[in-house]
């Protein structure tokens, strides 16, 4: 008898473990944080994968919408996407690149050989311009209104359907 009071602890313990475990630690993988939609592009500045010396991203937003799209040549989910980026490009979208912890040669091989659909490509070398956007990793896509605020966040490889989303989102912001 004494032995089965003394599991009643273990057992509590247990249920309060499943509990925390249902709770606390479900995550819906598809659901990511979009902290800056609402809010202005951050104030940070980069240098251009050319070389050129570090400047605001805010100047290169210049008007009406515009994508800001971090990717890597390591990143195989972003030359996953790359298709869908060049097809944006030839409908006229305006997307500047932000070649995030990538070293600027490699970027340039990645962008020569898959295609560059930027207008401005930037480079993150340090991370510190991903942590600024809350980036949780690559490819990770920012639509940008031409009021300098972020209008929606698209986590993952590019999709026609998210590309059609993001572009419906423009159009509504637009006066």
């Amino acid at each position: 008898m004494t032995r089965r009071l003394a599991l009643i602890p273990l057992g509590l313990l247990v249920a309060a473990l499943a509990l925390f475990a249902v709770f606390a630690l479900r995550h819906d993988p598809h659901v990511t944080p979009d902290a800056l939609v609402g809010h202005p592009v951050p104030d940070v500045r980069m240098p251009s994968l050319d070389g050129g010396p570090a400047a605001p991203l805010r100047t290169a937003l210049g008007t009406g919408p515009v994508l800001i799209n971090f990717f890597a040549s390591w990143c195989a989910p972003c030359a996953e996407e790359q298709p869908q980026l060049m097809a944006l490009r030839a409908q006229g979208v305006r997307i500047i690149g932000v070649a995030y912890k990538d070293d600027p040669a490699a970027a340039r091989a990645f962008l020569t050989r898959l295609g560059d659909p930027y207008s401005q490509v930037m480079t993150d070398r340090s991370g510190d311009a991903g942590v600024e956007f809350g980036i949780s990793g690559v490819p990770e896509t920012f639509l940008v209104g031409a009021n300098g605020v972020i209008l929606a966040k698209h986590t993952g490889p590019m999709t026609a359907a998210d590309a059609e989303s993001l572009l419906e989102t423009a159009g509504r912001a637009r006066p």
